[in-house]
């Protein structure tokens, strides 16, 4: 077995629970300003968070601060699973959900961005719970995107590292020298659009405690809602509902491109391929899901029935198509998962194209899940090159992107990540099957839980959730949900036998 530097690992995993434990304490704030009674339990598990972190941080004292590409993919993928294990103490003490196979789940499930759950009845949820719930979903979307951005590019995962020079920073060189300053930009962006949407929401007419929370379930593109039919609570209120639209399309943004739009750069959104593409995908399917639910479809303006047929006198039909067709779409592409009517009664060729929406993902570089729209601008350009070297064996076609040369190894990274990420898909729902689920459920489970999506098909659909599963079903579900959210290659290589060898 090669000799891992073990101190270092466990002295950052000591620093995410110091990290943890404080936003735990942040919601027991929370359930002391509400008094909803749970804020024994959240001080409990905040207290037991926060004093394991301490210790790994004093029996960890001296250790070597220089860490390996093999402790890299060991702390991201231990960190995500460390945090899903102690954020769900506050479930667990709190009695919102007694059973660790569900807490773990709920709690993965926010960590990952995926905005999947098996709580039946939301509403009746303490307020500090449903903060804690969001507050997973904040925390988990800012980690992936100093991830995005600092980390996966120094390990060589999926095609990541073609980003690195693009961070935003003090200098053009090498990323590394400055993580901590990258991460600390992003933090300050992240916040400030998180606090933009929830002011913008609470003017539009939501509560100020529902504006914080589906503010952060947004930015982080997450989906977990403080009520039992989602973003439909609202369908009689659409500002609240464009509000939510646009602030998903920035969230499924590049977070770099974002930073030099705030700091009055747009140039560089005219000159990205991949924004121009994500925006045309967006504006295409909208446009196609639009007529489709007008002309054939059902839509929701119940705000208490997702599943209500849209009356052509309610803000008229056409509007209303429009917006839950612009909403749904935004919401799959960008796996912020966010509901405003059930899309799987919307004729079978949306349930498809829906299904297939849910391997597309958003912009590399942002809090969206799924395969994301820059590596399928490069297959499918290489795919196309390829007829041209066929005609020209001895010719040298490079990929291009944004005028730059992609190199074969970034391609080929790309290529793989890809044929994995099916390879997986299919195996994840092989697996559902087996536990005798019926088909639509499995594959809509694996997709959903793989590309971080939430809302699903079948027995998953968006009216209703995931305490359906087996308790097998959750726990594959959520290795699903955290292989997607990382990238794929940093968890399964931990699982190959070369990366434990010596030599």
């Amino acid at each position: 077995m090669k000799k891992f530097n073990f101190k270092i690992i466990l002295q950052l995993m000591g620093i995410l629970l110091l990290f943890n434990g404080g936003f735990m304490l942040v919601s027991a704030l929370v359930s002391w300003y509400f008094g909803d009674g749970a804020l024994n339990a959240i001080l409990l598990a905040g207290g037991i968070t926060l004093t394991i972190g301490l210790l790994l941080r004093f029996v960890t004292k001296g250790f070597e601060k220089k860490i390996k590409k093999r402790e890299g993919y060991l702390v991201v993928t231990l960190g995500w699973v460390t945090m899903s294990l102690s954020g769900a103490l506050p479930y667990m003490f709190s009695g919102a959900i007694p059973s660790f196979t569900d807490a773990f789940f709920e709690t993965m499930s926010g960590y990952t961005t995926t905005g999947a759950s098996i709580m039946n009845d939301i509403e009746i949820m303490p307020q500090s719970i449903l903060f804690w719930r969001s507050t997973t979903h904040w925390i988990g979307g800012m980690g992936i995107i100093v991830l995005a951005i600092a980390i996966l590019p120094l390990l060589g995962i999926g095609g990541m590292q073609m980003f690195a020079a693009e961070a935003p920073g003090p200098s053009s060189d090498k990323l590394h020298p400055r993580i901590a300053d990258t991460a600390k930009r992003l933090w300050f962006l992240y916040f400030g659009l998180t606090l933009t949407e929830a002011i913008l929401l609470k003017f539009a007419g939501m509560g100020y405690f529902d504006a914080i929370n589906h503010a952060m379930s947004t930015l982080s593109t997450g989906g977990f809602s403080t009520k039992n039919a989602s973003v439909a609570h609202w369908n009689d209120q659409p500002l609240i509902q464009y509000i939510i639209i646009f602030f998903m399309f920035i969230a499924g943004t590049n977070f770099v491109l974002s930073y030099f739009a705030v700091k009055g750069n747009f140039s560089r959104f005219r000159r990205d391929e991949e924004f121009k593409y994500y925006a045309l995908i967006i504006i295409s399917i909208t446009v196609v899901t639009t007529l489709v639910v007008y002309f054939y479809a059902n839509v929701s303006v119940n705000p208490t029935d997702i599943q209500a047929i849209a009356h052509p006198m309610v803000l008229g039909k056409l509007e209303s198509a429009f917006r839950h067709a612009l909403f749904q779409v935004i919401a799959v592409v960008t796996t912020t998962g966010f509901v405003s009517a059930d899309f799987t009664i919307w004729t079978p060729f949306l349930t498809l194209m829906f299904l297939i929406m849910m391997f597309l993902g958003a912009s590399a570089g942002s809090t969206a899940g799924g395969v994301k729209i820059v590596r399928h601008i490069i297959m499918i350009k290489n795919g196309f090159l390829e007829f041209k070297r066929s005609l020209h064996p001895n010719a040298i076609v490079p990929v291009r992107y944004n005028t730059k040369t992609v190199t074969r190894g970034i391609v080929f990274n790309i290529m793989a990540f890809f044929i994995l990420y099916l390879i997986v898909f299919a195996v994840g729902s092989l697996v559902f099957g087996f536990m005798g689920i019926d088909f639509m459920t499995s594959v809509g489970a694996a997709a959903s839980s793989l590309g971080n999506v939430g809302p699903a098909f079948g027995d998953l659909s968006p009216v209703n959730n995931y305490a359906s599963l087996p308790p097998f079903g959750k726990w594959w579900s959520s290795m699903l949900m955290l292989c997607g959210r990382l990238e794929l290659f940093t968890v399964l290589i931990i699982f190959t036998p070369y990366f434990w060898r010596s030599n």
